[in-house]
């Protein structure tokens, strides 16, 4: 089975974790699949980018998530939330997965 690149797992998470929350109307089960996704991503960063890199981009995972919401506001739910998930992705690909293939 092939690896699933980490800017995948990061923005899945991100959409995953407001989908879940949302549908369900259980924020913490939301939180849930946000941190396990954000747990796995961080894991794979830092084996591909180092410790360093890892860290930045968990800092911008967690401002994407936080960042998200004042942005909703303006924008709207879906849109913040698919927006930030993309700008995060490409960071992860930027940083960790374009040096992993």
């Amino acid at each position: 089975m092939a690896k699933i690149p980490s800017s995948a797992i990061a923005a899945t998470g991100l959409v995953g974790g407001y989908g879940v929350a949302r549908w369900t109307k259980k924020r913490q089960l939301g939180g849930v699949v946000l941190a396990a996704a954000g747990a796995a991503a961080a894991q794979r960063w830092r084996a591909q980018a180092g410790g360093k890199a890892a860290g930045a981009l968990s800092a911008a995972y967690v401002a994407a998530f936080a960042g998200s919401h004042p942005l909703a506001k303006k924008i709207g739910a879906w849109p913040s939330v698919l927006g930030v998930a993309g700008a995060v992705a490409l960071a992860s690909w930027a940083v960790a997965d374009r040096r992993a293939a």
